[in-house]
């Protein structure tokens, strides 16, 4: 029999669902690489794998796999994504707030209508030993050596690990040296989500990610969260941020300290599939 399959994206940022709730997959890193690769396979930039949830006041959990096959903490798109899902399979209504077990930790959501889905992120980290970062205090910018250049970042975890660098344009030479160097600097033990922002006023900004396993992507949902929160922290944008990203744009919401950060958006069905390869 082959892999039953659905195909989704959050603004481009596209994934492949699996339902495996009620039967364990076999998944392997060269099963989930085949699937991923865009001549040969279906594509993907991560796999969200429905599981069952150890938690029953939780809808489902979920873990994620990135196109290389490394594992990833979260995925904001992707949580979207899944929400939309759910409801379609009529295990969660639109209007009611529900829980999913996310590998980092409880997750709520709710749907406004079948694809527009806001996610309650929780409150971004920013000290250095638990998002990891190597740096001896909190501090709001930090610099580090990226190949002989001295680039000033702001460290930050929505569960995932994301470096925001400001920069006047996310589409320079420059920013696409590094962003592949960034997301494999030492100084981030587990990697990290580079994040390139250009804030155009206090409410909105233009954001470029190249993600931790996947590359450059469309659009990038966590990193849309820890963008907004480093760049909230030093007083550079209000509570209320447009992010808008090549694949189209998230509403993100913060309070400060002490809040949960909000991230709104839509989440989209592609097709359902059955993939037969290995």
């Amino acid at each position: 029999m082959g892999l039953r399959f659905t195909k989704m994206h959050g603004l481009g940022n596209d994934f492949v669902v699996l339902d495996a709730r009620t039967t364990p997959l076999a998944l392997d890193v060269t099963r989930i690489r085949a699937i991923a690769d865009r001549h040969t396979g279906v594509g993907f930039d991560q796999m969200m794998i429905l599981e069952p949830t150890r938690d029953i006041s939780c809808v489902a959990a979920y873990t994620i796999r990135n196109a290389d096959g490394t594992v990833a903490p979260q995925c904001g798109n992707g949580a979207r994504c899944l929400g939309a899902w759910l409801h379609r399979a009529g295990a969660l209504a639109i209007g009611v707030e529900a829980m999913l077990q996310s590998p980092v930790g409880i997750v709520r959501m709710r749907l406004a209508d079948a694809t527009t889905v806001t996610v309650k992120m929780g409150e971004p980290e920013f000290e250095p030993s638990r998002i990891p970062f190597d740096a001896p205090a909190a501090a709001d910018i930090y610099l580090i050596d990226v190949d002989s250049e001295r680039v000033e970042i702001s460290a930050a975890s929505m569960g995932s690990k994301h470096a925001v660098i400001e920069v006047d344009d996310t589409s320079s030479a420059r920013v696409e040296r590094l962003g592949p160097r960034i997301t494999v600097h030492p100084r981030f033990p587990q990697g990290a989500n580079a994040c390139f922002v250009h804030v155009v006023d206090e409410h909105s900004v233009e954001l470029r990610v190249h993600e931790r396993g996947a590359g450059w992507t469309l659009a990038c949902g966590s990193g849309a969260c820890a963008t907004v929160a480093a760049l909230h922290r030093r007083g550079r944008v209000g509570d209320d941020v447009r992010v808008e990203m090549p694949g189209g744009t998230l509403e993100i919401s913060w309070r400060g300290p002490g809040h949960t950060l909000m991230m709104t958006g839509p989440a989209a069905f592609s097709f359902d599939g059955e993939w037969l390869g290995i």
